[in-house]
């Protein structure tokens, strides 16, 4: 078992009682930011919106990787249409498998069961669950010239060293000792404004650890992702800080600068790890997360969403009147079919017409055949209403 001094290796992991002012400050902007983004929304439009949200955050998680997955191989993913090529599929998989294991973490957290992000039972959760579907050529990973099979849900073990970069994190035979003092020491972030610091901290210090042989990435961001659900400033999945991370508030290597910056010891010589350079990296942290809500939020505030709406009217060629329809449902969620075609002002024919279109066009949808309508959003339609939500649309490819 190693000492105290061995795992506080991590240290420090939550700020002392002196929080710089600017920090604070932009713990909470982010939560009245994050809350004004889903104020106004109906729950049911958030949930419809928060779909594509994940996909955009599989999307640029991958990208983070490594990994170009097209928008429309996941799609395709979705709709349980796999590439031949097996390396094309399992990115299709691994993509598939990204979004499933997130709209997971929203519905515990929708219905209170999310429990502890830093727990060693969450983060093994979300590692065997992401891999819940891998195939072994997925899970082979080479090691110190030797393939190794990873088994989903398991840390590092003794035979086994990873080296990430110039970083060398605890050897296998340590990784649960550093794994019991991170839960212990996140587990002490208590008040929204800590939980959100130590958002930024956990997520530097996890990959410290570099606690399994891979997909340690993707486990910090659906951390990550957790803890801003259970802090309050999640927002309903209405945003992503991958696409952040993925993007840098100024050039897209910041992440990697900004991770490499927080590993710095401290200048003492005593071996843990620089206070002040992981105050810079919370206030970055931070600064992207609030960069990202206020990027989402001109998407879907009211007034912005609803000019995108009277755009994809007349782009899709679609009647004015069914503006009429739109707008009531984006007000209220979803309405009856019957409400629906009274407020065109056509006759009961030719409403039920304009209202098919909208379904039809799949911008509206319902749970049932005759049941009310909502909105719904898709890639084709989000290629209309969000063109810079992806890469993909802004680059036109």
């Amino acid at each position: 078992m190693l000492n105290q001094e061995s795992t506080s290796r991590i240290e420090p992991c939550l700020f002392g009682e002196n929080v710089p002012t600017i920090t604070l400050d932009l713990a909470v902007d982010l939560v009245g930011k994050s809350s004004n983004l889903t104020a106004w929304l109906n729950p049911k439009t958030a949930e419809s919106l928060s779909s594509i949200v994940r996909m955009m955050n599989c999307y640029y998680s991958n990208l983070i990787e490594g990994h170009n997955t097209k928008l429309q191989d996941i799609e395709r993913a979705l709709n349980s249409d796999f590439e031949d090529d097996e390396k094309k599929r399992n990115l299709q998989i691994e993509a598939l498998d990204h979004i499933r294991v997130q709209r997971k973490i929203d519905q515990m957290h929708l219905s209170g069961d999310l429990g502890d992000p830093t727990s060693i039972e969450f983060i093994l959760w979300l590692h065997k669950e992401f891999y819940n579907d891998a195939t072994d050529s997925m899970l082979a990973i080479k090691n110190n010239n030797r393939s190794i099979l990873m088994e989903p849900g398991i840390f590092r073990s003794t035979a086994e060293h990873n080296v990430v970069g110039r970083h060398q994190p605890p050897s296998g035979q340590h990784v649960e000792a550093f794994m019991r003092y991170f839960e212990n020491r996140y587990n002490q972030a208590t008040g929204k404004s800590r939980q959100i610091m130590a958002s930024a901290s956990a997520r530097h210090r996890l990959a410290y650890i570099h606690p399994f042989l891979d997909g340690n990435g993707r486990v910090c961001r659906l951390m990550s992702h957790a803890m801003g659900l259970q802090a309050g400033i999640g927002a309903s999945g209405l945003w992503s800080i991958s696409r952040g991370l993925a993007r840098g508030l100024e050039t897209p290597d910041e992440y990697k600068r900004m991770m490499s910056l927080a590993d710095m010891k401290r200048q003492d010589g005593r071996g843990s790890l620089s206070l002040r350079a992981l105050v810079d990296f919370t206030n970055w942290f931070l600064k992207l997360s609030i960069d990202q809500v206020d990027f989402m939020t001109s998407l879907f505030e009211r007034p912005h969403l609803k000019k995108r709406l009277e755009s994809y009217v007349k782009l899709k060629e679609l009647k004015p009147e069914s503006m009429y329809i739109l707008e009531a449902v984006l007000s209220n969620g979803e309405i009856p079919r019957g409400d629906a075609v009274r407020m065109t002002g056509h006759k009961e024919r030719s409403a039920r017409t304009i209202l098919s279109k909208l379904t039809d066009d799949g911008i509206l949808s319902s749970d049932t055949p005759k049941g009310p309508v909502s909105l719904r959003f898709d890639l084709d339609s989000s290629r209309i209403l969000f063109p810079k939500l992806f890469t993909d649309f802004t680059l036109g490819t």
